[in-house]
């Protein structure tokens, strides 16, 4: 089988997204376990479904990597954020699913900049759905009273 020629850049975007990936596996699935222990049945099931989604992404980017003829090789596991209350968890969620955000729009642009639409096309997807992620979290973390997580890297235009 022959695969084309990937820019080493975007194999090293593909590492790092698997790898951010399953660190948020791992944390929502510590949190969700944290969150059952401590008697909030609902905010466990929300953290199990987000789990499942991070999986989902995960598996799509070793699909695409070994269909590019790529060993996958998420190398680089974050140990799980861990608090003692659901805000401070959902406060570090919403960094980690930032940090997600920001690696697939950096990916995005340079797959459109070398002109590799295909590639282009597959961290929109995954973009669109983190960007979805995220605002998922500041919406919990509002109906909890707690104003929208803010990237520190954000910044106003006028």
């Amino acid at each position: 089988m022959r695969h084309a020629r990937i820019h080493p850049r975007t194999l090293g975007y593909l590492g790092r997204a698997l790898s951010l990936e399953l660190s948020a596996v791992q944390q929502y699935m510590t949190q969700a376990s944290l969150a059952e222990a401590w008697g909030l049945p609902e905010a466990a099931v929300r953290l199990r479904e987000e789990t499942v989604e991070e999986m989902q992404h995960a598996e799509r980017i070793i699909q695409r990597m070994l269909a590019l003829g790529v060993a996958p090789n998420g190398s680089q596991l974050r140990p799980a954020g861990v608090a003692r209350t659901l805000v401070e968890l959902l406060l570090q969620d919403a960094v980690l699913e930032s940090e997600i955000v920001a690696l697939y729009r950096e990916a995005v642009i340079f797959c459109r900049r070398v002109g590799d639409r295909e590639n282009g096309d597959f961290f929109e997807a995954l973009l669109n759905e983190e960007s979805a992620h995220a605002r998922e979290i500041d919406d919990w973390l509002a109906s909890l009273g707690v104003p929208r997580y803010r990237d520190p890297s954000e910044r106003a235009y006028f």
